[in-house]
């Protein structure tokens, strides 16, 4: 399958357990789309790479394979899972409604 980048972000946000803020971090995102083999977006191939840095010293050692929530800079909430203690974050939903919930 073929990706194409269609958003590159970084910023100041906040990681969140369910609801419970677990403090500032920094974020750098790509989200990648993946491609019918026509060029055609398909909707059900939507990834997230990137990385989370925690400004105050924190380690991201604790929460490697926690479901979390990643609240941007503009406000938009993604659904992450850090991968390592290096803060590499991924995500490919779970559905295709596009309700941002999983």
């Amino acid at each position: 399958m073929l990706f194409r980048s269609v958003e590159e972000s970084s910023g100041s946000g906040e990681l969140l357990l369910r609801s419970r803020a677990l403090g500032a971090v920094r974020y750098e995102i790509k989200v990648l789309q993946g491609l019918f083999a026509n060029g055609m977006p398909n909707p059900t191939e939507r990834t997230v790479e990137g990385s989370v840095d925690f400004p105050d010293g924190g380690d991201a050692a604790d929460l490697i394979g926690a479901n979390l929530t990643l609240q941007l800079a503009d406000g938009r909430k993604i659904g992450i899972v850090i991968s390592d203690q290096a803060g590499t974050i991924h995500t490919r939903p779970a559905c295709t409604t596009g309700c941002s919930c999983c």
